[in-house]
């Protein structure tokens, strides 16, 4: 047995209650292990934690912009590595035109999150309609590939390696809170899934791109082998949208992100952050909290809407907050902490915490904005 070392304690000047009734003219400091599941204090400071006026070292905020990427390729093997380690990895994919193989990822189950665009995803179960805002989980050795309806097909792909997805627990709240699990949509064996199985590629040699160790290895069949002609078992792709999401909400107090955890894997999470109502309490805090990473780096891609706690980001960016140091709201919301203009917020993204330290691949150096760290100063806004 283990038990952290922990005295409940006041220290000088303090509010009794966290992210709410601040002392006038105060902000918050959150430090806290285990993501926002351990212990915690709450420091007061008269000015806010990111009023730095210079920063030197490697470890810094960063933000990169995917619409700087060069288009990703025929395969999403070929899609940029952005930020990884030994067991998460993101990739940003546009897909220009319809696969003319499959692909099959023995590293670990993937993630796609549909940015932009419509298709459809042919795999081993079947056909799925996909448009953006899905999440669609893909096990471990799934083959599949994709069919563009309109345009190009934009993609977040989050490996997740040598592990699996598995859903939070939701504890308190239950099991149909955040969302139904009856609102997970499977493959069907339906008419375009059967079609595809017999248009004019079907008796051609199919390759499929098997990527294990990042690795490729291609075999070769003389047919389609997504050939499938029914299943049953408890092992199959789901999707989910953005716009399914029912967040949890406080009136009187402002969530952790973890409050908006969808999937789990080994030493990573994914959030989804929907809109909501703003907190109505008088005294609660009404933007996210400032707060120390000493335990996960952050990272954040920005899908659509009025992203209220930043500035100058746009969708398609990424941010990435490291573990050690303390980051939060930009200043301009800031000013709205305990006030704000509108009832909820207009913002749709994907987070991912990560428990172990990041890797910035060489495709997200070549479109980082290279002064993202000095857009906490006033001057800056």
């Amino acid at each position: 047995m283990r038990k952290w070392i922990s005295i409940p304690h006041v220290e000088g000047l303090a509010s009794r209650q966290a992210h709410a009734d601040l002392p006038p003219g105060t902000v918050e400091r959150e430090l806290g292990k285990e993501g926002f599941f351990g212990p915690a204090t709450h420091m007061i400071h008269p000015r806010p934690p990111t009023g730095w006026s210079s920063w030197e070292g490697p470890l810094r905020p960063r933000a990169f912009d995917c619409a700087k990427l060069a288009h990703g390729g025929a395969s999403p093997w070929d899609a940029a590595l952005l930020l990884h380690n030994a067991h998460c990895a993101l990739r940003y994919w546009q897909c220009d035109a319809s696969m003319d193989h499959l692909v099959r990822n023995a590293d670990g189950d993937e993630l796609l999150f549909i940015h932009a665009g419509r298709g459809d995803l042919f795999c081993d179960y079947g056909h799925l309609a996909i448009e953006a805002g899905d999440y669609v989980v893909l096990p471990r050795g799934t083959m599949w590939r994709l069919d563009l309806v309109s345009g190009p097909l934009q993609l977040l792909l989050i490996e997740a390696s040598n592990s699996s997805y598995q859903l939070p627990d939701k504890g308190l709240v239950g099991e149909h809170a955040i969302f139904d699990p009856a609102m997970l949509d499977l493959p069907r064996i339906d008419d375009a899934f059967k079609a595809q199985q017999h248009d004019a590629r079907a008796s051609t040699p199919w390759r499929v791109q098997i990527k294990r160790r990042n690795a490729l290895s291609t075999v070769t069949y003389p047919y389609n082998p997504l050939d499938a002609l029914g299943w049953h078992g408890s092992l199959h792709p789901v999707r989910i949208n953005l716009r399914d999401m029912r967040p949890l909400t406080s009136h009187r107090y402002h969530l952790p992100p973890s409050a908006h955890t969808t999937f789990v894997a080994h030493r990573f999470v994914v959030c989804s952050f929907v809109p909501r109502p703003f907190e109505t309490d008088p005294g609660a805090i009404k933007v996210p909290f400032f707060h120390n990473n000493d335990d996960f780096d952050e990272v954040i891609f920005y899908h659509a809407g009025d992203f209220f706690s930043r500035d100058n980001i746009h969708p398609g960016m990424v941010t990435l907050h490291p573990c050690g140091f303390t980051h939060g709201p930009h200043p301009k919301a800031l000013g709205k902490m305990l006030q704000q203009s509108k009832p909820a917020t207009d913002e749709y993204a994907v987070m991912i915490d990560a428990r172990d330290a990041l890797e910035v691949g060489e495709a997200a150096d070549a479109i980082e904005l290279a002064d993202y760290h000095r857009s906490w100063s006033s001057a800056a806004t």
